[in-house]
């Protein structure tokens, strides 16, 4: 047996007064409350230091800028850092990340017990759209402020295991998990920020919402035989709602753990790596039963392509 104990931190909202400062506290609290069960290993959400930004527009791209971190950890953020390595804590989190270069990801990481960043990932599915659109309930413009990832979907070596990662809309896409899993991944770890109500089709039900959700993360943990770890920031924030629907998916697709509410929260989970091998090495044995000479237009084109008419 491999296991990992692994928290699902669940951030309730974040308003847009709130500090990265105050929010770290928050992190902090959830790790603490996390150490108190013996967990190995945290996960935070989806830009996990401040609010949704993408809800708002501005002209000015650049003035989107202070949301994004320069520096990782920075002054800030070490805290969290620090306390993860004197409890001998690895973590994942998410983060709006400006390189050097003047680039703009949504980004999350995976951090080792000795509080090293190991792995890095940028969140490849971009929701929403670029300019400013009066027909919807709310904006949405991650396109406004993101660049795609330019990291495809790696995986590594980390907690004696196959780990990897990707961020909210990335879920929805079985390519995300497909990639990893031909990679072996046993863990992947996610975090989300989802709107309540969508922009474009304000009667959805939230029920629906979440089952959407569910569905997108149990169908990937069953098709790769991978555990998958989801975690939501939730509530209000600054008037616009986000869901909830924290869980701990088992790699036979089953919800083996998930945080009722919208409040900070944390669950934890035993997570046994060497769950993953049945279904690795039988109905989901890649090397045996892939046809890859059938699966040409996956990459070969974007959009949907018709059959002729008669």
């Amino acid at each position: 047996m491999r296991v990992i104990r692994t928290a699902a931190a669940q951030l309730g909202a974040i308003q847009r007064a709130d500090s990265r400062q105050a929010v770290v506290a928050r992190m902090i609290r959830l790790m603490d409350e996390a150490a108190s069960q013996d967990a190995d290993f945290i996960v935070y959400p989806e830009l996990a230091l401040t609010t949704f930004f993408p809800r708002w527009h501005h002209e000015n791209r650049a003035e989107a800028d202070h949301w994004f971190e320069r520096e990782m950890p920075g002054e800030a953020t070490r805290p969290l850092f620090e306390r993860a390595k004197a409890l001998n804590m690895a973590m994942s989190f998410g983060f709006a990340e400006l390189t050097p270069e003047g680039r703009h990801f949504n980004t999350s990481i995976l951090v080792d017990r000795a509080g090293a960043i190991v792995g890095t990932y940028r969140k490849v599915h971009l929701p929403g759209h670029v300019e400013f659109d009066p027909e919807r309930t709310h904006q949405h413009l991650e396109k406004r402020y993101f660049e795609p990832g330019d990291l495809g979907f790696p995986v590594w070596r980390f907690l004696g295991g196959i780990f990897g990662m990707c961020i909210c809309n990335d879920r929805r896409w079985p390519e995300t998990y497909r990639v990893m899993g031909l990679q072996g991944v046993e863990m992947v770890v996610l975090g989300f920020n989802t709107p309540s109500v969508n922009s474009q089709k304000g009667e959805e039900k939230l029920g629906k919402r979440l089952f959407h959700h569910r569905l997108s993360v149990q169908s990937g943990a069953y098709q790769n035989a991978t555990w998958v770890v989801a975690v939501a920031k939730a509530g209000d924030e600054d008037g616009h709602h986000l869901m909830g629907g924290t869980c701990i998916v088992d790699p036979d697709g089953e919800i083996v753990a998930e945080i009722e509410g919208e409040a900070d929260a944390v669950v934890v989970h035993p997570c046994d790596l060497d769950a993953t091998r049945f279904g690795k090495e039988t109905i989901f044995d890649f090397k045996r039963h892939r046809r890859v000479e059938h699966y040409g237009r996956i990459t070969a084109q974007v959009g949907t392509e018709l059959p002729l008419a008669e």
